[in-house]
């Protein structure tokens, strides 16, 4: 009996093992869910407040829409990360109400064979017929196999004693746990009943900016026509003074175009590296998804390359970086350290910084009230200018670009969790 209630008691260890390791796994989860529920409620609260900070200035219906498009997109995936935790959190109660009932028929054994066990140590407990148990041994070792008998039958009552104690205070815990989990579930599932309604609205509001877009379709797309023809043109800008650093870098490095890459109109045009320049650009590599935004606070208004429009889908745009909406009055700053290469004056693009990683370039466009100037080395987060409001719209919006040599890059590549 004792051997057979030993195996119970390790499979029971083992099937509990089992669903510990499980459950750490889902706690992992669950803390990774609630990590990104919080950030996107953060994302949602920045929208409202950028939003508010625009309210008076926002007559652009384009821009409203765009702006609603985004607080959509981003409550949508609230509300599917909530919903995955409070599928998780269904799963982690189902394995709890099974361990429950798991414990109950285990305690329940325990105490019918711990009951048993009384009832014949009660029977056979006078001193008198322990003696004659040891007495009636038949030689000296059998009396001390029965002596040890009696030590390991008094162990053994005392171990299922103990037993008891565990399984009735692991009842009580998961039975805490259990009740946690069902409350914590009801508020995840009356949050998104919130959020489902706030969509609903954005929805509407949504609807109706459309409806007037569409009454005046050809109007607002000759307006993001002329946007993008904008954006183009300070691209050419940029692009022109790019070459110009390559070609400047050539001249103090004291290397000439070789003439195929006077004839190859195709290739693109790369820096001349110093020994520390080298080494510059090797750090700024080292460094790609890493990097620090170039904004202390802000929301991704626009992303790098093609896109359609939200709700003119015949409508695409490029663009050659990323916009960042922040509030009035903020400063770019520096996402990596280097030298200031250029600064410019771009019509319609306010003040534009270029800073030299080696051949790597970051590009910080719409700026005034500089507080950097040309040749001036750079530290990683060192405040460039204030960031103007955006002539389209109103917003307070930073046009941040990366280049490899001539090549535009991905910044949402190169900047942590952008």
């Amino acid at each position: 009996m004792q051997l057979k209630q030993i195996y119970k008691f390790g499979l029971v260890v083992a099937l509990l093992f089992a669903g510990s390791t499980a459950l750490w796994s889902q706690n992992d989860k669950q803390a990774e869910l609630e990590r990104q529920r919080r950030a996107l409620m953060g994302q949602i609260e920045e929208l409202s407040k950028l939003r508010q900070s625009n309210k008076k200035k926002e007559i652009n219906v384009l821009s409203q829409v765009e702006d609603l498009d985004s607080k959509i997109k981003t409550r949508q995936n609230l509300i599917k990360v909530t919903n995955s935790q409070a599928n998780l959190l269904t799963q982690k109660i189902n394995q709890n109400i099974n361990k429950l009932s798991s414990l109950r028929e285990e305690l329940e054994k325990l105490k019918d064979d711990y009951a048993s066990m009384v009832q014949k140590s009660y029977k056979s407990k006078s001193s008198q017929s322990r003696i004659m148990f040891l007495l009636s041994s038949k030689s000296f070792l059998q009396a001390y196999k029965r002596v040890q008998y009696m030590k390991q039958y008094s162990n053994y009552r005392k171990k299922q004693g103990d037993q008891i104690k565990e399984r009735t205070a692991l009842l009580q815990e998961t039975n805490k746990k259990l009740a946690l989990q069902k409350e914590e579930k009801q508020k995840l599932v009356a949050q998104n009943k919130i959020e489902q309604e706030k969509l609903e609205g954005e929805r509407a509001q949504q609807d109706e900016l459309i409806s007037k877009i569409r009454k005046q379709e050809s109007t607002y797309v000759a307006q993001i026509q002329d946007k993008q023809k904008a954006a183009d043109r300070i691209d050419r800008e940029i692009d022109r003074l790019i070459r110009e650093a390559i070609a400047a870098s050539k001249k103090e490095t004291g290397v000439e175009p070789t003439k195929e890459a006077a004839t190859n109109v195709s290739k693109m045009p790369t820096f001349s590296l110093t020994p520390a320049a080298k080494a510059l650009a090797s750090d700024f590599a080292s460094n790609k998804g890493r990097m620090d935004w170039p904004v202390e606070r802000g929301r991704i208004y626009k992303k790098f390359g093609t896109s359609k429009h939200p709700t003119l889908p015949n409508i695409t745009t490029y663009n050659s970086g990323v916009e960042i909406e922040t509030a009035p009055g903020s400063i770019a700053r520096a996402a990596f350290k280097g030298t200031v290469q250029q600064i410019q004056l771009i019509r319609g693009g306010g003040y534009t910084v270029l800073i030299r990683h080696g051949n790597y370039l970051t590009v910080y466009q719409n700026l005034k009230n500089l507080k950097v100037k040309v040749n001036d080395q750079i530290s990683t987060k060192q405040a460039l200018g204030e960031i103007a409001e955006n002539s389209f719209n109103g917003k307070t919006i930073l046009k941040f670009l990366v280049y490899k040599d001539s090549e535009r890059l991905n910044p949402e590549d190169w900047v942590y969790n952008m």
